[in-house]
């Protein structure tokens, strides 16, 4: 056994006395006052003990409990045994009930299941036959009488419902903060979890954040490229009280993104994938495996293929995509297209509008244009790693902001760039401005400088430009009401989302072909670390700052609605008959677990040809 996973299973396994026997620790749970009650429908699961070679008995669920991918008759029920050091090498056998109450008497489903090092010890139930939009409880249990805590999950709803509200969150990157982002949506009254990714992280310690604004330092201390490395960086996250809530009360319908492997993950590789590490079909497989064994996904036999559809009645039709993992061709890099006179702004052009190049892949994206196409729910609702809105900025600001980044990651001082930035930023705003307003004084040159754009982020839908001109003009063509959510970034956005044309112009006389609505970060730092916020102490001066520059980059850029670029925080989401509401929740801090959780902003999008365009609404 490796020390990081010995030191993980020893701080687990405190609560085991191992002096005793397997025997005399049985024993002294039954007989002493103390003694764990479980239910007779899960002491009932058990068959005679004769078989101590094979089975482990004295374990603890060190790891709480989570269900996720419910349908209408069916939900994964998820724990993990902690099994003492000495019994590592053997199966667990692990009880499972089902019932409608939370006392577990009326059972509706129980059985048992065994597990071993082959599955770090994880258990994954697929309970069949239940009822729609029910509420279930469940529960784990050992021989020994340890029992996991109870968990509380839900079914979908079938047929004509009035409406259904999603939390949706992404990007927890545990060194970063606490998550007081999973606690307060364990409080909320959202029926199911969506997590669009970024579940773990993959860096060392020091590596994403820096020393002087790491919280908690990640197990394993190094970078993670192994199966047992992917494994014990879980088992640290399941350890955090405030995830264990929230998988133990919500159901979670989850997608990777790219640090449930390594940064800027494609098909054959990863931006934070060296030659040195090993071979990346290998490290691939690890992280692949990890995920299918913490998460409570529903597994196929081809683990890479996770895209899949949830159905809430009529109302809502659900498709969860992978942009990341099976199918995305290398992004594009703006390195590549700088010669001696500058960007190369045609060849770029040209190889962005490139067909051959794919994000989803032929099979996942036949998939989700054939729902687009023929689903008859009210609302089509993709949910998905990156940002789909265009985001294209002025190519002097894109330009500038890389050499920012570029100043960070070396640890050189940056505060004189970012002050560039933001001055340039209000000039630019402001000569935008004059053109929306149709100011004659606006010169060639000053229009050249906000009409000469670029997409913000090649590693988005924006690198990929055929693949989601497919999906939206499917969309319009199908007359859906098209719900994009995103996560990614870390920040906030809300967008209008067009067809462009051929040329790669913006057809907003066809009319809008959805919106989306993109989720802020549980804890990992957004654009307050490249434009300078989280230096600035005063509190005022701060919020004026940001809301500067939020102000800014929403003049510049063209159908974005809603920035939020510096507060750590998740969406609910509430779909009805006619308009899907998105209330954004930010926390104020993840540095203390005495936190505050506050909407900040509220949007709306009618259901309808001609009306599916953001509106704001008024907070109360």
């Amino acid at each position: 056994m490796d020390n990081n996973k010995h030191r993980l299973l020893k701080g687990l396994y405190m609560k085991i006395r191992n002096e005793l026997s397997r025997r005399s620790f049985l024993k002294s749970m039954a007989a002493g006052a103390g003694a764990v009650s479980v239910p007779a429908a899960l002491t009932g699961c058990f068959g005679e003990d004769d078989d101590d070679q094979r089975d482990l008995t004295v374990f603890v669920f060190g790891h709480g409990v989570a269900s996720g991918d419910p349908l209408a008759d069916r939900v994964i029920i998820w724990t993990r045994v902690t099994p003492s050091e000495y019994g590592i090498s053997k199966d667990a056998q692990v009880a499972w009930v089902v019932a409608t109450d939370e006392d577990l008497t009326s059972v509706v489903a129980s059985g048992t299941v065994y597990t071993n090092a082959s599955h770090d010890y994880t258990v994954k139930v697929d309970v069949t036959g239940l009822s729609p939009d029910t509420t279930y409880y469940y529960q784990f249990a050992g021989k020994d009488k340890e029992v996991s805590p109870v968990g509380q999950t839900r079914t979908l709803p079938t047929g004509n419902i009035d409406s259904v509200k999603l939390a949706v969150c992404s990007c927890s990157n545990y060194p970063a903060g606490l998550f007081n982002v999973y606690r307060d949506i364990a409080n909320s009254d959202a029926a199911v979890v969506l997590h669009l990714g970024d579940y773990i992280y993959e860096y060392g310690s020091n590596e994403y954040p820096k020393a002087d604004a790491q919280v908690r330092a990640p197990e394993p201390s190094q970078e993670i490229l192994s199966l047992s490395d992917y494994r014990a960086r879980y088992s640290q996250y399941r350890s955090d009280i405030d995830l264990q809530e929230v998988h133990r009360v919500k159901p979670f319908i989850c997608v990777w993104d790219d640090h449930e492997l390594a940064n800027d993950t494609w098909k054959n590789g990863a931006e934070n994938h060296q030659q040195d590490e090993g071979e990346f079909s290998e490290r691939r497989a690890a992280a692949i495996k990890a995920y299918h064994e913490w998460l409570p996904i529903r597994s196929n036999e081809d683990q890479t293929k996770i895209w899949r559809t949830f159905a809430f009645g009529d109302l809502v039709n659900l498709v969860m995509l992978d942009t990341r993992i099976v199918a995305r061709d290398e992004p594009l890099s703006f390195a590549n297209y700088i010669t001696a006179a500058g960007l190369d702004y045609a060849g770029f052009l040209s190889d962005m509008s490139d067909t051959n190049r794919t994000l989803l892949g032929a099979e996942q994206q036949q998939q989700v244009l054939t729902a687009l196409a023929t689903d008859q729910a009210t609302w089509q609702v993709l949910g998905q790693q990156v940002l789909m809105g265009r985001i294209f900025i002025p190519v002097e600001l894109l330009q500038d902001l890389a050499a920012v980044q570029a100043l960070l990651a070396s640890g050189q001082d940056a505060s004189s760039a970012q002050l560039a930035i933001a001055e340039k930023l209000a000039a630019l705003a402001g000569i935008k401005i004059r053109i929306l307003q149709g100011d004659d004084s606006v010169t060639a040159s000053e229009r050249a400088r906000v009409e000469t754009t670029a997409p913000y982020n090649l590693d988005a839908w924006d690198g990929y430009s055929p693949a989601r001109e497919a999906i939206l003009r499917t969309a319009q063509q199908a007359d859906q009401n098209l719900v994009v959510l995103a996560g990614d970034t870390h920040n906030a956005w809300a967008s209008d989302l067009y067809i462009t044309d051929d040329t790669g112009a913006v057809q907003r006389s066809a009319g809008s072909a959805g919106v989306e609505f993109a989720t802020p970060s549980v804890t990992s730092p957004g654009f307050e670390n490249y434009v300078g916020f989280n230096a600035i102490t005063d509190p005022t001066n701060r919020a004026n700052q940001q809301a500067g520059f939020e102000q800014a980059v929403s003049f510049l850029v063209d159908d974005l609605k809603y920035l939020n670029s510096a507060d750590r925080g998740y969406m609910l989401v509430d779909f009805n008959r006619t308009n899907a509401t998105c209330e954004w929740v930010f926390v104020d801090t993840i540095a203390s677990r005495n936190y505050t959780a506050v909407i900040k902003k509220k949007m709306r999008v009618e259901a309808g040809y001609g009306k599916r365009i953001l509106e704001n609404l008024q907070l109360v």
